[in-house]
């Protein structure tokens, strides 16, 4: 399928992304203006304390206007590498560093307007760090068990994505 963009314009700059605007034709004739949301990508982390518990978020996110329970996440720094993306988020948001990792695999949350790709990674080894997050990060650190989680997703609980992407595959990766 050829899709034609006859115009892209950016409305505008945001502190994290950026939003377009493009002018497309589809194969059928249609013309159409489709907003979207450009980011730079990001990494988040399944941070595996002992064999069977994960060090979970639960964090204020003002847009939903509430607390979610997550997995350690960010975006990019620039043009970072996913791993070192990663690695900083955990220590980061969590206080804790791996000795391993595994990459898990990539989504895409939101694929109807944004080009965001999130990786994910499967952290192991986990050891004390210094925690340093940044001023507009709300968040409580709790290692739960696997399990647990597992039940909190499947009871609605946990309603973030990347969190349950990166909790099925790890639970994928862990069975093998």
């Amino acid at each position: 399928m050829s899709l034609q963009v006859n115009k892209r314009r950016t409305i505008r700059h945001g502190r994290v992304f950026d939003i377009t605007v493009e002018n497309v034709t589809f194969p059928n004739g249609f013309n159409v203006d489709l907003e979207i949301l450009r980011h730079p990508g990001a990494s988040a982390v399944v941070p595996l304390l002992g064999t069977d518990k994960v060090v979970m978020l639960k964090q204020y996110r003002h847009a939903v206007g509430d607390f979610m329970w997550e997995i350690p996440a960010g975006t990019f720094d620039g043009k970072e590498d996913p791993l070192v993306c990663a690695q900083r988020e955990l220590t980061e948001e969590t206080g804790y560093t791996a000795g391993g990792w595994e990459r898990l695999g990539a989504i895409t949350p939101v694929p109807g307007y944004s080009d965001e790709r999130i990786h994910l990674f499967l952290a192991r080894d986990l050891a004390p760090a210094a925690q340093n997050l940044d001023q507009d990060e709300l968040l409580e650190v709790y290692p739960l068990p696997l399990s647990d989680v597992v039940s909190m997703i499947m009871q609605g609980k946990i309603e973030d994505a990347k969190t349950i992407a990166g909790i099925f595959f790890a639970l994928n990766k862990l069975k093998r």
